[in-house]
């Protein structure tokens, strides 16, 4: 499912106004069609954790694929204007907005991949007005599904192998914000949504039953169980908390008897308030003792991977964790803090100039270069990243230097195993390669997951997954920081 098909297309206004304004700005001086590189990364894993999982590129790929001025976004634009009330845009400007055509080189993480901080989830290389306009938008696409797809796993972790289902559509952040949960969500590890329009659109399988208010439209609970089961007999997990939870396990086990007699069985009981642990432990000896060792127990209620964590610990006997708020809004986290920075400008036949931006936060100096990341792996474990220069090329020998703590470094065997993460996503403005279904980008992201380290996923205190600069690359790096603090 493309945006196209959600959204009006295209969406080439979805940018800040300085996007815009600095476009025009490289227009009148004349920079516009320079060749610039900018690189797409964050600083932090969320969550105080070990990893993220990169999410949101596919919507990329679609924005890119329909970018471009309709006639009624330059009239639009024709009429912003400055503060001595003249028009903001040259109308020969707009004119030049609406002839372009996208033509830059786009790389990317695949959907689903390990990512950690400094490295490059998506490299944009083409003329420099249009690599900057682009900015807000993937901004916007890939820091809200990362999030959302880094915090699924997490929950999914926690849950140990039990089915985690999102249901955050009612506390999501608008449409957007519940169908890019439910799709980040899903890709991360949940195995089913409530969304329904989620599920239509990218093909996630969708799960519920019913609320409070339905046994609340009857005159006993027991009714309204036995008028669920009679319309929905193959789908019949009974809500047991709107009165009395234990007491409804039991009216639960009394329809489910006469269901199964009907040749049908229960699925089982969502429990949705009160002590969880032990409401979970009695209501299983309950459906045990009655003969429903198949029926599962449903658990919602505000969870997340610390709750879940600290129910299992109390023996809780929930099989199937419902997750929603905190989850679809990152309720610990609420944004990821992803950045897009210039690394690299030249002239039309001319040789590049590596750029570097900063910062009395050492966290903040940004890395140079046209770049490119490279996985090094032992027997398909990862064992650490190294961002490298594509125009500066790697040692036969490579050493990696840590991106925050140049005392840190690590040498690399040359018979080490290895693959490059970016790969090509568009090529002068056209797509290349094919678009993945979200169940191909879910078993990436799993099958990420497996081959990490255990205790890079520790959701508590994580081991550092090591990330370092090509030694090259630092160099450069550290040569640019000295000649742009005036001590060269």
């Amino acid at each position: 499912m493309q945006l196209s098909q959600i959204y009006a297309s295209p969406l080439t206004l979805l940018t800040d106004l300085y996007e815009l304004t600095m476009a025009y700005g490289y227009w009148k001086a004349g920079i516009s069609e320079h060749e610039a590189v900018f690189h797409l990364f964050f600083r932090k894993n969320p969550f105080r954790g070990g990893f993220s999982i990169a999410c949101g590129q596919a919507h990329v790929r679609d924005y890119l694929e329909s970018f471009g001025f309709t006639a009624d976004d330059l009239a639009y634009l024709a009429g912003l204007r400055g503060n001595d009330d003249a028009p903001l845009f040259d109308p020969e400007f707009l004119k030049y907005l609406g002839r372009a055509k996208f033509r830059c080189d786009v790389d990317a993480l695949p959907e689903g991949t390990a990512v950690f901080p400094h490295e490059p989830i998506i490299r944009v290389r083409g003329p420099l007005w249009q690599a900057q306009v682009v900015e807000t938008a993937m901004l916007n696409m890939v820091n809200f599904q990362t999030l959302i797809a880094t915090k699924s796993a997490r929950v999914c972790a926690a849950a140990q192998g039990e089915a985690v289902l999102e249901f955050g559509l009612r506390r999501a952040q608008g449409v957007d914000g519940a169908l890019s949960a439910s799709r980040a969500a899903y890709i991360g590890g949940c195995g089913a949504t409530s969304n329904v329009l989620a599920g239509k659109l990218y093909g996630i399988p969708v799960k519920g039953t019913h609320a409070h208010s339905w046994v609340m439209c009857f005159d006993t609970e027991k009714e309204s169980f036995e008028a669920y089961a009679n319309a929905m007999p193959n789908n019949c997990v009974f809500l047991v908390d709107t009165y009395d939870t234990l007491e409804g396990v039991r009216r639960a086990v009394d329809v489910g008897k006469a269901l199964r007699a009907r040749g049908h069985e229960m699925v089982g009981i969502r429990l949705d308030s009160g002590d969880l642990a032990r409401l979970s432990i009695e209501a299983r000896r309950i459906l045990d003792d009655a003969g429903f060792p198949g029926a599962v127990i449903v658990a919602s209620n505000d969870l997340d991977e610390h709750s879940i964590t600290e129910l299992k610990r109390q023996g809780a006997t929930i099989a199937v964790w419902g997750v929603g708020t905190k989850l679809t809004t990152a309720y610990d986290q609420p944004a990821l803090g992803g950045v897009y920075k210039l690394a690299a400008i030249r002239a039309p036949g001319g040789q590049w100039k590596h750029k570097i931006k900063l910062s009395e936060q050492a966290i903040k100096v940004s890395v140079p270069g046209i770049q490119q990341v490279r996985r090094f792996t032992h027997n398909g474990v990862p064992i650490c990243d190294m961002i490298y220069d594509e125009t500066l090329g790697v040692a036969d020998r490579p050493t990696l230097v840590d991106c925050g703590d140049a005392s840190q470094c690590m040498s690399i065997d040359a018979t080490t195993d290895y693959h490059d993460l970016l790969v090509p996503m568009l090529r002068g403005g056209t797509l290349v390669g094919q678009q993945e279904s979200v169940t191909q980008i879910r078993a990436r992201a799993q099958s990420q997951l497996a081959a990490m380290d255990i205790d890079i996923r520790d959701l508590l205190t994580p081991k550092a997954y090591f990330v370092g600069l090509e030694k090259q690359l630092h160099e450069l790096r550290e040569r640019l920081v000295r000649e742009a603090r005036g001590q060269s």
